[in-house]
């Protein structure tokens, strides 16, 4: 027994750890029907959505950066809010707003309506998706218990292009565009709301709940003062860029190196399902190694296999060799992310210092698809694809650097 017990029982007994796979298994369920819902289901309707609005494939595909930049400059302000208030009435209040949303977009009929909605799912997912998400599990999960919880909701979540792309698809031709979306909008509020809304009850950041491990912390205004933050920032900002590049241009430079549309489509959806074995390996591994070593070699070996694929990429075996290699590193980040901030920084103000790193991450990812297509049109796919090796790999040797700088002299806790 502990000498001080007030100091000790209040965060064992605080309602989120016998909750907390409660918790998990409720964001692991949300985390799919919201990227689902919001993010993949744009690419079956992009094609007949621009036929009916009459207007271009990449008119259309415009608002969906338009709402990833929102959601990237929405990620300050929502990290703070989640660390003084936490995530129940922000999650539940986006969810009903991302549904309100997607209904908005069955019924739109020009490209201002149509970029109007985007600003509010960009709005939504700031609110719902894995920043959010993680951080109300870092607020309320023991540090032993974190990367468990934070693995068990991204393996759930990493199927939800493989779900939500041949249902929507289905949806479509069953009905229609618009019809597909409303039958989305509905699923996304029944079934997210109400997790929210019960799930997230007593997950508020309370000031005597901090890690037993560490009994002090690094604030956040003084985070964005190490050199090593920043590094992390250019290295999540090079990897995600380039990631949003192949997810975009992968198929159509695998149909120019001559593979048949169908299997050059195949070929990659094995990105999405080796993106959940990448993060089983990668958590299995920090048992012996830090995260940050391990993400940094994984970026590393994916820029390896990125500068093989005009070589060897014209036959399927050495396709597939590439893309595996690849595709074990496609959702890495989204595990190492908070992995690496808690080890270096403490779990106090991780929604704000998460934040923080995520607003330029996800305007590189918005940004990075468009500059890809204008590259490619004007030099062809091969430099496009040397030039995302090359950011893998230096991410990868940026966060291995960031391994080399100490740690600042964190703030003493009261």
């Amino acid at each position: 027994m502990t000498s001080n017990p007030g100091l000790v029982d209040r965060p064992t007994t605080a309602p989120a750890r016998p909750g907390s796979r409660r918790l998990v298994g409720a964001l692991a369920v949300t985390q799919t029907v919201g990227y689902g819902v919001l993010y993949y289901a744009f690419s079956v309707i992009l094609g007949p959505m621009s036929r009916d609005l009459g207007i271009s494939n990449a008119i259309s595909a415009g608002a969906l950066t338009v709402a990833v930049l929102v959601t990237g400059l929405l990620s300050i302000p929502v990290g703070r809010w989640l660390d003084a208030r936490g995530g129940h009435a922000l999650m539940t209040t986006g969810s009903v707003l991302g549904a309100v949303a997607v209904l908005a977009w069955s019924q739109v009929q020009s490209v201002a309506q149509l970029y109007a909605v985007f600003v509010l799912i960009g709005v939504a997912s700031a609110m719902v998706l894995y920043e959010p998400a993680f951080a109300v599990v870092v607020a309320v999960t023991d540090p032993t218990r974190r990367s468990k919880a934070l693995l068990g909701i991204t393996l759930v979540a990493g199927f939800a292009s493989s779900i939500f792309i041949p249902l929507t698809g289905q949806l479509v031709a069953g009905l229609d565009w618009r019809a597909a979306l409303i039958v989305l909008a509905v699923g996304l509020a029944v079934i997210t709301v109400p997790l929210h809304g019960l799930a997230l009850r007593h997950t508020t950041p309370r000031a005597d709940r901090v890690d037993r491990h560490r009994h002090r912390h690094t604030s956040p205004a003084q985070v964005v003062r190490d050199p090593a933050f920043w590094l992390l920032a250019a290295t999540f900002v090079f990897h995600g860029a380039a990631l949003a590049v192949i997810a975009v241009h992968l198929v159509l430079y695998l149909i120019s190196l001559g593979h048949p549309a169908a299997l050059a489509a195949t070929l990659a959806g094995l990105l999405g399902l080796l993106s959940v074995t990448g993060r089983v390996v990668t958590t299995l591994s920090t048992r012996w190694l830090p995260m940050a070593t391990i993400a940094g070699v994984i970026f590393v070996g994916q820029g390896v296999a990125m500068s093989l694929l005009p070589l060897v990429g014209r036959h399927v075996a050495g396709a597939i060799a590439c893309l595996v290699l690849f595709g074990l590193g496609f959702g890495v980040a989204s595990i190492a992310t908070p992995a690496i901030l808690i080890d270096r920084y403490g779990a106090t103000g991780y929604g704000t210092i998460a934040g923080t790193l995520a607003a330029p991450v996800l305007v590189a990812k918005a940004s990075a698809p468009l500059g890809g297509a204008l590259l490619a049109a004007a030099a062809g796919y091969r430099p496009l694809v040397l030039l995302v090796a090359g950011a893998c790999a230096l991410a990868g040797v940026l966060l291995l650097l960031v391994q080399r700088i100490p740690a600042m002299r964190p703030a003493s806790g009261r």
